[in-house]
């Protein structure tokens, strides 16, 4: 598989690790100060670049026809013109604010504690991340997606960074020297608590679940999203 490597920081140089070890060749790095109008033989791109770049990285491969894998977060304004256009040109597109399989678990185990929380009204909830200082957007893409899944199994409406009325989600963006990511979900009474947490220990988890996904998405055509990948009973991790 040749990939196209838009994004070339720590993540994008472990997913051309990942990619080399297994098989795989990168063909094309496009880095922040780098212009490139198209791309050209590759099977694939892969996109972790700054959320400012984001979106003309993505719109370079669906323009390409080359299928986009896309990892970046904190632009998500446009999500649903990237849905478009993707259908536009015809090109598959695959989203997710984590690519890591524990990662993907949590997000099963989360919206399965929030239904079955959902009717004790005496829990309150709260969802803390933290991250390294590199990482330009608060909260995560991860926390906001940990958020909207509990908003859809749940009695909450939306999430805020300071919890004015019970139908709020509170979430808590820390930002730390040297953490790959840690999230955690916490329910809280006035006799006890109920936690569950995902410490990533390294950038290798999320590397690859960019590369799985890229492998997955050749000749499919679509908008995608991680746990499509995941479901997958042929799927090669």
């Amino acid at each position: 598989m040749r990939i196209a490597l838009l994004g070339y920081g720590k993540m994008g140089k472990e997913i051309e690790k990942i990619s080399i070890e297994r098989g795989h060749s990168i063909s094309i790095i496009k880095d922040k100060n780098d212009t490139v109008t198209s791309i050209d033989n590759v099977d694939v791109a892969i996109n972790f670049s700054t959320p400012d770049s984001a979106v003309d990285n993505i719109k370079l491969a669906l323009n390409s026809s080359v299928p986009i894998i896309c990892g970046t977060t904190g632009w998500l304004d446009d999500y649903e013109k990237i849905v478009e256009f993707s259908k536009k040109t015809n090109t598959s597109f695959l989203y997710s604010s984590n690519y890591s399989l524990g990662v993907n678990l949590f997000f099963d185990l989360n919206k399965k504690l929030a239904k079955l929380i959902s009717s004790h009204k005496d829990y309150e909830l709260k969802i803390s991340e933290t991250h390294h200082t590199e990482k330009l957007d608060k909260p995560s893409g991860t926390a906001i997606t940990i958020a909207e899944d509990i908003i859809n199994n749940s009695k909450y409406l939306s999430w805020t960074f300071e919890k004015n009325n019970t139908s709020e989600i509170e979430i808590e963006s820390l930002r730390k020297a040297n953490v790959p990511g840690t999230h955690s979900v916490t329910y809280s009474s006035e006799i006890d608590s109920i936690e569950i947490k995902h410490s990533a220990h390294n950038r290798k988890g999320f590397a690859l679940g960019a590369v799985v996904a890229a492998e997955w998405i050749i000749d499919k055509k679509g908008v995608f999203n991680m746990s499509d990948v995941i479901k997958d009973p042929n799927l090669n991790f």
